[in-house]
């Protein structure tokens, strides 16, 4: 009978919170062996480990052995220059079998190209979860789409390994990243930055602090309950939704007067508003 393939090894440079996470998530469903962790410390390595249930700190990139499959998981600036590390220090073990794959949401794989010039299969596989800590986001993995971009082999593999633990993996083109990146800051970072915003005025404008908290909790709930049940347009309310635009000339005057970045936002949401409700 044929000998059933080994499960592949993982080398992980980089072990915040996301590599934690899915190296824990990988080794308790056992689709991927972790072997090395490197950090730019080797008591974080050590502690990345423990979490993980499996893996060796390692030194350094020259310390690191071999493996099939290469996660590197710093931050989005250090990629490209780790990539060239990584492809300095193995350079005589690098192959067509080696995959390498980043988790950045709005870089592409070419990012690691220092690493497809020696043959590397090249990939990035963005998991939309708010990675708070390791321990919470490991709970809330599963179901969590994973947009996946690269060269075809390294994503069959990342396919499979990301299906294992819950993923819903779907393809992403290399030219569309940023702009689904920026869809994903849409939908994540600009809400605290609206909230602020509106609080601040509130406070300036008179609203008691304890009122300010109680719309804060009232109002977010309420949109996000109308938008689950109705979708965008059917949750859009206000000036914007009746086609009032005297009304949102004059509040945009208001809001400029006050601060002018805030003015300039409210006059640019309120035009995406209106063409969301066809005026």
């Amino acid at each position: 009978m044929p000998q059933p393939k080994p499960t592949p090894t993982l080398n992980l440079i980089g072990a915040g919170r996301l590599g934690q996470t899915l190296a824990h998530l990988w080794t308790r469903a056992g689709v991927l062996v972790v072997q090395d962790v490197l950090t730019t410390r080797t008591e974080s390595a050590q502690a990345a480990c423990r979490f993980i249930g499996a893996g060796t700190a390692a030194q350094s990139l020259a310390h690191m052995r071999d493996a099939d499959v290469w996660l590197i998981a710093t931050p989005d600036a250090q990629i490209a220059a780790c990539a060239a590390a990584l492809a300095a220090a193995h350079a005589s073990t690098a192959g067509g079998s080696r995959t390498v794959f980043h988790c950045s949401g709005s870089l592409a794989s070419d990012v690691l190209q220092a690493l497809g010039d020696k043959g590397w299969q090249l990939a990035s596989a963005h998991p939309i979860l708010s990675f708070a800590n390791a321990q919470s986001a490991s709970a809330q993995f599963a179901g969590t789409p994973c947009a996946l971009e690269g060269d075809a082999p390294a994503c069959a593999l990342l396919q499979t390994v990301f299906g294992a633990i819950g993923g819903q993996c779907f393809a992403l083109r290399s030219e569309d990243k940023l702009l689904y990146h920026a869809a994903a800051v849409f939908a994540t970072n600009f809400l605290p930055v609206l909230q602020s915003v509106a609080e601040a005025a509130w406070r300036d404008s008179g609203v008691p602090p304890e009122l300010v908290l109680q719309l804060r909790s009232a109002l977010l709930q309420n949109a996000v309950h109308n938008i689950l049940a109705q979708g965008p347009a059917g949750a859009l309310t206000g000036p914007a939704k009746r086609g009032d635009r005297a009304a949102i000339a004059r509040q945009a005057a208001a809001v400029h007067a006050w601060d002018s970045q805030a003015g300039d936002a409210y006059a640019a949401l309120s035009a995406l508003a209106l063409r969301l409700a066809g005026h």
